[in-house]
Formats: C-alpha cells, structure tokens, sequence
C-alpha cells in the first residue's frame, strides 16, 4: 500500500523504480571487469574471425552487449564505445563513426523529447488524461477501459515512464475510493486494483508502438534502415501500421485483465466520476500555453501525415519527418508565453529534464551497426542462416521475436534492438525474404515485455505501488508475450506485405 508520501510525490515511484531495476552489485562489478577483457582476448587472441577487422569489430560488440546486459555502467555511457575505441584501434575514422550520433533519426527523437516536454510542462498530458477516463463512464472495468486508452494516447507521444507517473497517482486516488468506502478493500476491490495497475503498465508499453517517436526501439530500427539498406519509413506510414497493432494489443490485453484473469464483479459507484471531474475542476480552463502547444503538435502531426502529399503540392518545400520534428521544437523555443516578461512556452532550461542519454544510445547502436555491416559480419550471418534447411518466415519471424520478447525481460529494449537489427538483417539476407518481414516484428516484440517488474520502467512503476506481487504480473504476463509472438507472425504474413 502507498504512504502518503509516495502519494504526493509520484517521482519517488520513479526512484524505487530504478533502484528495483539496478542489477545485484556483483554482477555489475563482473561485467565491468568481463567487458574489456573479453575485448582483449577476442581482439588479440590468436584467431581471426573473418578478417582482422571483423575480429576487432566482434569484440567491441561483445563488450557492449556485456555492459547493457550487466548494466556495469549506464547504458548510455556504454553507447559511446564505438565512437571512443574504434578510431583508437584503426576499426573506423572518426568523422565516420561521428556520423551515426548526429544521424537524422537522433534529432528526430529529440524533437520529439522537446515536444513531449512542452506537454507535461503545461499539464495538457494530465488533463488529456482525466478527459478520456471521464468520457468512458464509471462502471469499474469501464474505468479500467478509460486509464489504459489515456495511458496508451499519452505513450504515443511521450515516454511510457512519464506517461506512467502521470497516471499512477490519479488510480491510486480510485483505489482510494474503494478502500474506504463501507465494505472495506474486498477481493473485488483487490481485483479491481491489480487490473487497473496492469492496465497502465501494460497499455504504457504498446502505446507507444503506433508512432515512431513513441518508444525508442522504432527509432533505433528506422535509423538503422535508413542508414544501411537505404530504405525509408514515414511517420505516416508507420502510423498506418503500427496504430492498428496498438489497438489490437490494447483490446487483447483489456479482455485477459478484466474478463479472464482478473474479474472485479463491482457495481456501477459514481465517485471515480466525482473524483475525475474535481481533478479536471482544479486544472481550470484551458490555459493560452496549452492553446499554443496543442497548436504545435496539431501542425507537427499534420506534416508528418501529409508530408508526401505537401512535397507534391510544393515541390521548393524539402520536408522530412525529423526536419519537421526540429520545427516544432523550435517553435516552442520562440513562441512567446508573457510579452512583458520575454518569457517563451519553452526555455532552453527545460531541457535540463530532456534524457539527452538516449539520444546518445540511438548513435552509439546505429555506429555498432555500421561497424559490423562494413565489416562483413551481416553478410556472414546470412550465409550462415542459408545453410540451415528448412527453415521457413514463419519459424524465422516466431524465433527472431521469441528471442527478442523474452530477453528484454531481462535488458533494455533499445540496447537489445541496437545489438539484434544487424543480425536480423543477415537472417533476412540468407533467406532471400525482404528485411522488414523479420525486423519489424523483432522491433515490436521488444516493446512487448509484460512479464517482470524489471522488464520496463512502467511495469517497475507500478509495481512499485504495493498493489502487484511479482506472480500476479507474470500469470498474465506470460501470457501476453505469447499473444504478443502470435500477433507478430501473423502481421508478418498479412499487414506488413500490405503497407510496407
């Protein structure tokens, strides 16, 4: 159960969070040791795999993926490996390897930050929010319906984990209602609670599935594609795929949470209603900042969706999905908020809370993957995979995602996807199968960790809150990940051909 302080300070959810997340101290002390050790011995051993530059580029692999994995030191920190070593040992220029951190996918997701930053500065994601669980009733599983739908729209544009904690305090508040109500915290009440948690962990994590900015791993994938195989996704195009998946994964993991695993069998009470609408009293109306941002996003989405449609109309106008990420980022630098006091929507301040880390995981994975494509390590991987007999899209599509889901249980999905979309490439390439049939999958799958607290910062979150036990996460959540591998290998035969 929440203290009261957790209850007003949602952020200190976040550090517990972190701290349940952070791996035993050993371990992290052995990985910091077994990384540049195995460095040494595979790059200086007395073999060679494939050439001399192929063997340094593996062992600088293999110490990355033994730093993520051990978290020896932080994720973003490892990610600058390829760019601090590979010039140092002759692998790669350093003009070269540069290139990757300032690749147009890093600022397209930087744009995206600043854009997610102007929302929650403002409070238009809360009162986004409190809008949508209002309008979908106060029956108990209807107001479980209502968090994950806010929780999902939220997550689309911003991180899961800020989407998370704005949402976590206004359930709390719901499950407050219950418990103090005349029959005490029954085992519906109980039910109630662990679905609706669930709900907001697990609608945060695939919310972000239906754009390319909304969670890490589609930016890393369609960095590396255009980098690589000069193939180009648009956020459009993105978006007519990855919005329906998001729906049918939403729809799936509501039914399982209400309907299979945890029935609530409540009665219809009209005080969530109550507490939902003095929630969006004390917002007041909206705010000229919040005109302004909505302003924003609403002429960012409309150029991302008709973006190709405007270059036909107006040849002179150059727009690409990350150029018009930087123009409203921009904007919300210029925009004026108070005339008087030369105050803006946004200041450069606010961007002391931008997770400039990440950005930084997105060039040292896209500089990874540009070492072992130079290297012939792709290519190698492929004939490799063409030898194996037998082996079908069906059975690579069901292997590649398996594989991903169950280790970003254990691992940070970007770091996973930054290691997997060079051999993923070299699969599709002995199979003679079009790339994206593999790494699209492969790249959901990674968002589709519902198992383990440990798995995403949303499932640490709430679990965090004391209303879920490690089992009662991983009932359903294996669950999930098997639905969740099932979906991919039927998108693989059927969506993905079509739009892509």
């Amino acid at each position: 159960m929440l203290g009261r302080k957790d209850r007003d300070h949602p952020r200190s959810l976040v550090q517990q969070a972190v701290s349940q997340k952070k791996q035993n101290t050993s371990v992290r002390r052995i990985g910091l040791l077994l990384g540049p050790i195995a460095f040494l011995l595979i790059h200086y051993g007395p073999w060679t795999i494939l050439d001399d530059q192929a063997t340094g580029v593996i062992a600088i692999a293999i110490w990355m993926v033994i730093w993520w994995m051990t978290e020896a030191v932080s994720i973003s920190v490892t990610a600058l490996i390829p760019i601090t070593l590979m010039p140092l040992f002759g692998l790669a220029e350093l003009k070269s390897v540069a290139n990757s951190y300032g690749h147009p996918i890093v600022f397209l997701f930087f744009g995206g930050f600043v854009m997610a930053l102007a929302l929650e500065k403002v409070q238009l994601h809360r009162r986004i929010a409190l809008n949508i669980i209002k309008l979908t009733g106060t029956t108990p599983d209807r107001v479980i319906l209502g968090f994950m739908l806010a929780t999902a729209l939220l997550s689309m544009w911003i991180s899961n984990t800020a989407t998370t904690v704005v949402m976590l305090p206004i359930a709390v508040t719901v499950i407050d209602l219950l418990k103090n109500d005349d029959d005490g915290f029954t085992q519906g009440d109980q039910r109630f609670a662990l679905s609706l948690m669930l709900g907001i962990a697990f609608s945060a994590n695939v919310g972000g599935l239906a754009t390319i900015i909304g969670t890490p791993p589609n930016t890393v994938m369609i960095g590396y594609l255009e980098q690589q195989h000069d193939m180009t996704i648009s956020f459009a195009k993105w978006m007519s795929f990855g919005l329906p998946l998001s729906m049918i994964m939403l729809a799936i993991i509501y039914l399982f949470l209400v309907k299979v695993f945890y029935p609530n069998r409540l009665g219809s009470t009209n005080d969530s209603g109550d507490l939902i609408q003095s929630q969006l009293d004390r917002l007041g109306p909206v705010s000229k900042l919040e005109w302004q941002v909505i302003a924003v996003f609403a002429v960012a989405i409309f150029l991302w969706i008709f973006r190709l449609k405007l270059a036909q109309l107006l040849p002179g106008l150059i727009l690409s999905d990350a150029g018009i990420s930087l123009l409203a980022a921009f904007s919300l630098f210029c925009i004026p908020a108070k005339w008087s006091e030369n105050s803006f929507v946004l200041e450069w301040k606010d961007t002391q809370r931008l997770p400039w880390g990440i950005l930084i995981l997105f060039g040292g994975g896209l500089a990874l993957a540009t070492a072992l494509s130079d290297a012939n390590i792709v290519q190698a991987i492929g004939e490799s995979v063409s030898s194996i007999p037998g082996l079908s899209l069906v059975m690579a599509v069901a292997i590649v995602s398996a594989i991903v889901l169950f280790m970003t249980e254990l691992m940070s999905n970007v770091a996973l996807i930054a290691i997997f979309c060079p051999v993923i490439a070299g699969i599709a390439l002995g199979m003679d199968v079009n790339l994206l049939y593999l790494i699209i999958p492969a790249t959901i799958a990674s968002s589709c960790a519902f198992m383990l607290p440990m798995a995403t910062p949303p499932n640490a979150i709430v679990f965090a809150s004391g209303y879920i036990k490690v089992h009662e996460m991983a009932r359903v959540g294996v669950i999930l990940n098997v639905a969740a591998i099932v979906i991919l290998i039927l998108l693989a035969q059927t969506l993905i051909p079509i739009i892509f």
